[in-house]
């Protein structure tokens, strides 16, 4: 009991450690990337932005989350009907969770919440958003294929960031796929494990999902979900003075590359790493470096700002601070508890 008590302390430790480490090195990045920014030549180019376009922008990064909502009702519904809304509230309070906490935490949160609002075993809530991002892995590695013939020289980083997503999407559609159409095989090694017991109810509700026409229906509006994201990124160049003039496909390229560089581990916030994949993206373009990297900062803000502020509005309707909300997500990880998977703890 002593040492499971003392493991559990050396854990926490080094997750704080983790934690620090990891924001230290991403403000040191964004601080190296502010001291480089021209801030009289980016101050006039947002004295002069072409609002309609910025509230475009702003408000295509919005529905982008409400049909993210729909995909993930569609992927539950031979499980569950789960509300639109509840949907779009627990992305949103995993997506400012995932501003605020390291290693994209808020993947956890919102399948966590997602399974006490609707009454499901949040393994199956888990493997549904893991259902979700292979079909965003497998549609993002077509647009990659498209984006790299517009490209004249790709950073050999974002190369290797595509070849790891096609590993790890080739890798998870494998396991789901097995335990969506082989449910035999799968629960005689689940019962042989007793590790694995908690994974009996998933493997029976990934067989019902496997077998629907909603989880076709899910990967086709995959693509239009990863398509829209384009628009936030064009109605801002359309915006932003110097690069009104560029054609769409490369905000499209933007998008994919940007993607692909948050499908790497990082920091919260995208601090450091949003900022330069969007630089770079701009720079493979021969635009000017102080332009690109103005506007890689105004990009960010622009879809960060309403992300925290919509989602910290989401986060109190839960009626918890993000630290406990953490705290019960990860205790109801499959495997963490004894408990069944009909407890609940108290949220509104």
């Amino acid at each position: 009991m002593e040492q499971r008590a003392s493991g559990g302390v050396q854990q926490r430790i080094a997750r704080k450690y983790i934690f620090i480490a990891t924001n230290t090195v991403a403000l040191i990045c964004f601080a190296w990337f502010l001291w480089n920014t021209n801030w009289h030549e980016l101050g006039s180019n947002i004295r002069h932005l072409h609002w309609a376009w910025l509230a475009l922008a702003v408000s295509a990064d919005i529905i982008v989350y409400v049909w993210q909502g729909w995909r993930w009702g569609l992927v539950l519904m031979p499980v569950t009907a789960v509300p639109v809304w509840q949907a779009i509230r627990a992305i949103y309070v995993g997506l400012f969770a995932n501003e605020v906490l390291p290693f994209r935490a808020g993947e956890i949160i919102r399948a966590f919440l997602l399974a006490r609002w609707a009454e499901i075993p949040i393994s199956v809530s888990l493997a549904s958003a893991l259902i979700e991002r292979i079909f965003d892995g497998f549609w993002l590695i077509m647009c990659l294929l498209l984006a790299i013939h517009y490209t004249p020289h790709v950073h050999p980083f974002l190369m290797r960031a595509g070849i790891f997503l096609s590993v790890l999407v080739a890798v998870c559609a494998v396991f789901i796929g097995f335990a969506m159409y082989s449910p035999e095989q799968t629960l005689r090694a689940v019962v042989q494990n007793k590790w694995l017991n908690w994974a009996e109810v998933l493997v029976t509700d990934l067989h019902l999902i496997g077998h629907s026409r909603y989880l076709y229906l899910a990967g086709l509006v995959s693509l239009p979900y990863l398509l829209l994201q384009v628009v936030p990124i064009y109605a801002l160049m359309r915006a932003f003075g110097p690069l009104t003039h560029l054609p769409v496909h490369i905000a499209f390229t933007m998008m994919v590359f940007l993607r692909l560089g948050s499908a790497v581990p990082q920091a919260p916030g995208n601090i450091g790493l949003f900022q330069f994949v969007a630089e770079r993206s701009l720079l493979m373009f021969a635009v000017p470096r102080g332009v690109a990297h103005g506007f890689a900062l105004v990009l960010w803000a622009v879809v960060t700002l309403p992300l925290l502020i919509v989602g910290f509005i989401a986060l109190g309707t839960t009626g918890l601070d993000m630290d406990e909300l953490h705290r019960q997500a990860r205790s109801h990880m499959p495997g963490r508890r004894k408990k069944t998977a009909a407890d609940k703890p108290a949220l509104p």
